[in-house]
């Protein structure tokens, strides 16, 4: 991360919550508490009202920046319920990218909504078996681009009986059933419809190269075969 995005994620951070520490932010952006005391000065140079209160921490003084959209309590806290979800039945990468917009909306909440959102946020639990979870992955972020912009992509791909393959697929949709995520894409190895668990899946990678096949079955006829309907 280059420092125009860090300040700029610094600043969003700063706005999600009431108070933050330095702890906090050198924790979030991976750097130490040196830097994170050089990053405050610069935004301070350039016209950012950060103030501190000890031993709270850093806070950006109030009605700074007109929030483009309002959210009610309610929504937040919705918000809120979705990313306990997105922890437990996603990916790595889509849980990056959830948690950087939810800090987007928390950073146009009123200092008392901020409040309440952070007692929730320490008040709601979410529990599983560690054996149904399958966070160990960050791919569904890139299928997902994959699948928008109909791009066929490559994976290296490794079966139940750890046999590994490379496949080029032309990726048509993500399917969450039996407590995992699966690719459906149409395998050009196999000249049929795969299902990919995306938790073997390896690697994946695009290659800039729309899909070849045309006529591509819809997902909601494609679910009617799955194995289980759960």
């Amino acid at each position: 991360m280059n420092r125009i995005d860090r300040l700029f994620g610094i600043l969003i951070l700063l706005q999600s919550r009431k108070y933050t520490s330095a702890d906090k932010i050198a924790e979030q952006f991976g750097m130490s508490v040196r830097t994170v005391y050089r990053d405050i000065k610069a935004l301070l140079e350039q016209g950012v009202p950060i103030s501190f209160e000890q031993p709270k921490g850093y806070f950006i003084v109030q009605g700074y920046f007109l929030p483009p959209v309002s959210f009610s309590s309610d929504e937040a806290n919705a918000l809120l319920i979705m990313e306990r979800l997105v922890s437990s039945f996603a990916d790595k990468s889509i849980l990056t990218n959830y948690t950087t917009a939810l800090n987007k909306v928390k950073a146009v909440l009123k200092n008392s909504q901020k409040e309440k959102l952070e007692l929730l946020n320490e008040s709601i639990k979410f529990q599983l078996r560690h054996e149904m979870l399958n966070d160990e992955f960050d791919h569904l972020s890139a299928l997902q681009n994959a699948i928008s912009i109909q791009c066929m992509i490559e994976i290296d791909y490794q079966n139940h009986n750890s046999e590994s393959s490379k496949r080029e697929v032309e990726p048509i949709g993500l399917i969450f059933y039996a407590f995992n995520w699966h690719l459906i894409g149409w395998c050009h190895l196999r000249n049929e419809y795969r299902d990919f668990r995306v938790s073997r899946i390896i690697a994946v990678r695009c290659l800039d190269t729309p899909f070849r096949k045309k006529d591509h079955m819809k997902m909601s006829e494609y679910m009617k075969f799955l194995p289980v309907d759960y």
